[in-house]
């Protein structure tokens, strides 16, 4: 079986006797684990392609579990992560959570708790990655265009209640055949049956927009 494709809980924690723990009930349940004792180590370790979540200590020493939440959120889109702490407070859960955090829990806290928790992370990394692999085909298509394609293709997005054929021609000083033509093509390549559900794609993933920093 290959374990690199399935989703993995990762269990962050200096104290060996949780990790150890943790790691063991989870595996009795069915999950795939892997262990590390620091951030730096997980760090080291981690491949982003791997999909999963990460249960978290917070009180990590060098770099805690929030200066490793930072560095994640500024790599890309993180893993989801469950925080685990015997002394956090509540400022530390409040920037946790603001940060995407699925939770913050106090040990001791209950395994059927953990477990929910687990799920709902497992559950949004797969629809976050899902939107990546849907993000990448469509920009995908978008650079299968020619140029003057994607000249028409992005009039069309930013022009919705001005695409007719003549108006398209005027902008681009060409004659409305030619574009004719050349929507026919882009709605092809797009995969999609008009310039209405180009629109709704292209406003989706941000297709002719610069992404907020």
């Amino acid at each position: 079986m290959n374990t690199a494709s399935e989703p993995c809980v990762f269990i962050v924690d200096d104290d060996e006797d949780i990790r150890t723990s943790l790691s063991r009930a989870l595996r009795t349940r069915g999950y795939t684990t892997e262990v590390f004792d620091s951030a730096q180590a997980f760090l080291a370790g981690y491949d982003a392609a791997r999909s999963g979540c990460l249960i978290l200590d917070y009180g990590l020493p060098q770099m805690n579990g929030l200066d490793l939440q930072q560095v994640l959120v500024k790599r890309g889109r993180p893993l989801p992560i469950i925080f685990i702490t015997g002394h956090g407070g509540v400022s530390e859960a409040v920037r946790a959570m603001k940060h995407g955090a699925v939770d913050f829990l106090e040990k001791p806290f209950r395994q059927e708790t953990l477990l929910a928790r687990i799920e709902t992370a497992l559950e949004m990394d797969a629809k976050a990655r899902d939107v990546d692999t849907a993000l990448k085909l469509t920009r995908d298509k978008l650079a299968s265009l020619t140029q003057r394609e994607r000249e028409i293709a992005e009039f069309l997005v930013m022009n919705p209640s001005n695409s007719s054929s003549k108006d398209v021609a005027r902008h681009l000083d060409i004659s409305p055949r030619t574009v004719d033509h050349h929507r026919a093509r882009i709605l092809e390549k797009m995969n999609v049956q008009s310039v209405a559900e180009l629109v709704d794609l292209a406003l989706t993933y941000q297709l002719f927009t610069k992404p907020d920093p």
